[in-house]
């Protein structure tokens, strides 16, 4: 906490305490001149001044006075010494190295830098070397080759629905690596979203079906991946969500990336 906050309640509560004890001062005072008229009217006799000052240290009022006297005090003190501490702590603190440590490495490949800014979570190894892309690559190829899709273009509409991840499931339902809804992969007779060769085979195959369906526009066919065909044809183009022109753009960002490695590297990485 910062010490001028710090001393701004200590101040508060000095005030506070002394209007507390002021306070106490005047009901004791109220409450001796209604004892001493009290006795007066009994008496019929005004008692005199030196009785007046020993009926005050004859009451019990008074030693509760003291007490609570004492209890302020105490009160004072304890809190004085928790707002100072800190500032003496602070004095015996030994000032941080301001060194600054410098890390030299060789600058990343473009296409790495590129891939980093679309998506942080992955890292260079993710496009070029990660084992699920060596591993489903000869499926892609496969796939690709037999719906005439660009086997880049595959392998950046994968990365960017899931990762390869084979057994990923979206907050919507789609599944596997190419992100299947239950209702499309029925229809493309996938029994198993999540066997990789199965969603493979049949992610591209359906944007195959999209390619056509909008006469070659690559664009086009990638928002109706992502919003459905039919928002597509409802807004005469691409749709005005954020999220499926995010989408475009992280798939041709990753395509540019796969298309600039020759198939072989990927194949050996």
């Amino acid at each position: 906490m910062d010490q001028s906050l710090l001393n701004t309640t200590y101040c508060i509560i000095l005030m506070l305490t002394y209007n507390m004890y002021s306070h106490i001062l005047f009901f004791k005072k109220l409450f001796l001149v209604l004892i001493f008229f009290k006795k007066a009217s009994k008496e019929s006799v005004l008692p005199e001044k030196e009785q007046f000052y020993k009926m005050d240290d004859d009451l019990p009022l008074h030693q509760l006075v003291q007490n609570l006297q004492r209890l302020f005090l105490a009160l004072v003190v304890i809190t004085g010494v928790a707002v100072l501490t800190p500032r003496e702590k602070q004095k015996h603190i030994p000032a941080a190295d301001k060194t600054i440590v410098t890390v030299k490495s060789k600058d990343a490949p473009s296409s790495a830098k590129e891939l980093l800014k679309t998506r942080p979570g992955f890292s260079p190894a993710s496009v070029s070397g990660k084992k699920e892309e060596r591993l489903f690559h000869p499926i892609i190829l496969q796939a690709a080759n037999r719906y005439q899709v660009d086997p880049a273009l595959v392998n950046a509409i994968i990365m960017a629905e899931s990762g390869y991840n084979p057994k990923a499931v979206s907050k919507r339902g789609a599944r596997g690596l190419m992100q299947l809804m239950p209702g499309t992969a029925e229809a493309l007779g996938v029994k198993d979203s999540f066997n990789p060769e199965q969603n493979i085979d049949g992610g591209v195959r359906y944007f195959k079906q999209l390619v056509n369906q909008f006469n070659g526009d690559i664009k086009l066919a990638l928002a109706a991946y992502n919003a459905g065909s039919r928002n597509v044809r409802l807004y005469q183009g691409i749709p005005p969500f954020k999220a499926t022109q995010f989408y475009i753009k992280k798939v041709f960002k990753y395509y540019r990336i796969y298309k600039s490695q020759p198939a072989e590297r990927l194949a050996r990485a």
